[in-house]
C-alpha cells in the first residue's frame, strides 16, 4: 500500500496484484478459500520472490536484490533502507 499522502505509489501495489492475478489466480482452480490462500502464498513466496526476475531490480529476483542490498548497502545515508 502507498504511504499516506503518496498516491503516486499506488501503481507499484497495483502492478504486484496484477502479476499475482495473471501468474497464479487466472491460471488456477481452487477447491476452497484455504486452498486459494495456500497456492497464492506459494506463488508469492516461491515464484515471485525467488524465481521471477524484475527489470526494476536490474533483472534480479527480489530475494537476490535483498541479499545484495544487505551485503552492500547504499553509502548515501539519504537513501533509506526498505522496511520488509
Amino acid at each position: 500500500m502507498a504511504a499516506t499522502g503518496k498516491p503516486s505509489e499506488n501503481g507499484y501495489a497495483e502492478r504486484v496484484i496484477r502479476t499475482i492475478k495473471e501468474g497464479e489466480v487466472y491460471l488456477s482452480e481452487y477447491s476452497n478459500m484455504a486452498d486459494a490462500k495456500q497456492q497464492i502464498g506459494h506463488f508469492i513466496d516461491v515464484v515471485y520472490q525467488h524465481k521471477r526476475i524484475h527489470s526494476a531490480l536490474d533483472y534480479m529476483t527480489p530475494a537476490e536484490f535483498e541479499a545484495q542490498w544487505n551485503k552492500y548497502p547504499p553509502s548515501n545515508p539519504a537513501i533509506s533502507r526498505p522496511v520488509l
